[in-house]
């Protein structure tokens, strides 16, 4: 998804600037473990019953995420981990596809400078690389995939201590294919027709990095402090990455647009957003299933506000650009908005940020407002030597409203 050319002009800010502080107090870590990461667990609900969801029916504001599929509510924070459970299931039966489990045999090596992995599963085999970059100093360390190769600050990442793994989604889940011939390292072993769309592949394909890097023994990176990021497309692949791998210590989607953070049903009345038949279309980044709410997101049984919710209580910071119609920053503030709410039930508020207050309108821009926390959510959730509280800082420019689109509350959630 880029955005076109006459949309990327710099654009002063002269709204007013709504900022408040992150509700919530941080949730407690544990020496050495970013809050809600287990190491070696990619799905800690992977054992939870999901009933299926029935007959949909339309609902034109924003599903509760703290509702059961069975119509009770949560009432404990450990109730929230199968309630993730139903969430993910909906996102890849609706949204996404399926994302599979890790494969049979997955091998590899990690080096100063290269990442390799082996795949094999169901009787078929494919492989691919990432490349590394060590910040100065001895590890192990800390390390950032950064999906596509631009937009993200690496300079900052490596100067804050954390490595970078560069990593080319495009060998996992190729762009520019038909969806019954999708290709990649992905549909080699599940089938170029499989209904899933490149965005989980790309989230399998770091999976599989994560699971070599397990496996190296962590002497040059850290298995247990990962981040994930990437811009426009390739922040539509962080935000799906993060989401569904719970090993992931800390996710930072960039101006991800339709298809990523802004929620769904918030697209067709926001004016010069990317419609959803155009990111359904452009590329097989959703999977086919989706193709069904295109023209009418409302039967959808989730939406966004959701997926963020699938990070908490992990460290999550939501970068957008409130200058480019196209991106949906209304939409995604009102996502960051509603995720936040099972954030703060969770007592975990502090470990989310949002930031839209940019005067940089050039997409995929590197910006001075976001460094200091990008530093801070380094130090935070991937070398655990800080504790600032995330913040949201929403434009005025593109301000979103949740009261506007729920009709439920936030529980207290009891320990």
């Amino acid at each position: 998804m880029w955005a076109p050319a006459v949309l990327v002009a710099v654009v002063s800010l002269t709204a007013t600037t709504l900022s408040t502080q992150a509700a919530g107090a941080a949730a407690r870590v544990a020496p050495g473990v970013a809050p809600g990461v287990a190491p070696g667990i990619e799905d800690d609900g992977a054992d939870c019953a999901v009933p299926d969801p029935g007959a949909l029916t339309a609902n034109s504001k924003l599903p509760d995420p703290f509702t059961r599929l069975n119509g009770t509510r949560i009432t404990t924070k450990s109730d929230w981990r199968c309630r993730r459970a139903e969430i993910k299931k909906l996102a890849e039966k609706y949204v996404y596809g399926e994302k599979h489990t890790k494969p049979a045999s997955v091998t590899g090596t990690v080096s100063n400078t290269t990442i390799t992995v082996n795949v094999s599963d169901q009787g078929k085999s494919s492989s691919f690389s990432a490349k590394v970059e060590l910040p100065s100093g001895s590890g192990p360390f800390p390390a950032v995939v950064v999906v596509g190769g631009f937009g993200a600050d690496t300079a900052t990442i490596k100067a804050s201590g954390a490595a970078v793994i560069s990593y080319d989604p495009l060998a996992v889940g190729r762009e520019g294919t038909p969806r019954n011939n999708k290709q990649g390292a992905y549909y080699s072993i599940y089938g170029s027709q499989s209904s899933t769309g490149v965005l989980m592949a790309w989230a399998w394909g770091v999976s599989r990095i994560i699971d070599v890097i397990e496996q190296s023994g962590g002497n040059i990176l850290k298995a247990d402090a990962m981040g994930v990021t990437g811009c426009s497309r390739y922040g539509k692949g962080a935000f799906a990455i993060g989401a569904f791998d719970q090993r992931i210590a800390l996710t930072m989607p960039i101006e991800s647009g339709t298809a990523g953070a802004p929620i769904l049903r918030g697209i067709p009345g926001e004016s010069g957003s990317q419609p959803l038949s155009s990111a359904y279309s452009e590329q097989p980044w959703l999977g086919d299933a989706f193709g069904s709410f295109t023209g009418n997101p409302a039967t959808l049984p989730l939406d966004t506000h959701e997926i963020v919710a699938m990070v908490a209580p992990r460290g999550l910071f939501i970068m957008e650009n409130p200058h480019i119609d196209w991106l949906g920053a209304k939409s995604g503030s009102v996502a960051a908005l509603g995720g936040a709410e099972v954030y703060k039930a969770l007592g975990a508020g502090a470990n989310i940020t949002y930031w839209s207050d940019i005067q940089d309108g050039n997409h995929c821009a590197v910006r001075s407002e976001w460094k200091a926390p990008l530093q801070q959510n380094i130090q935070k959730f991937l070398l655990k030597t800080g504790n600032t509280p995330g913040t949201i800082r929403i434009s005025g420019k593109k301000p979103g409203n949740l009261s506007e689109w729920r009709t439920w509350q936030t529980p207290t959630l009891t320990d």
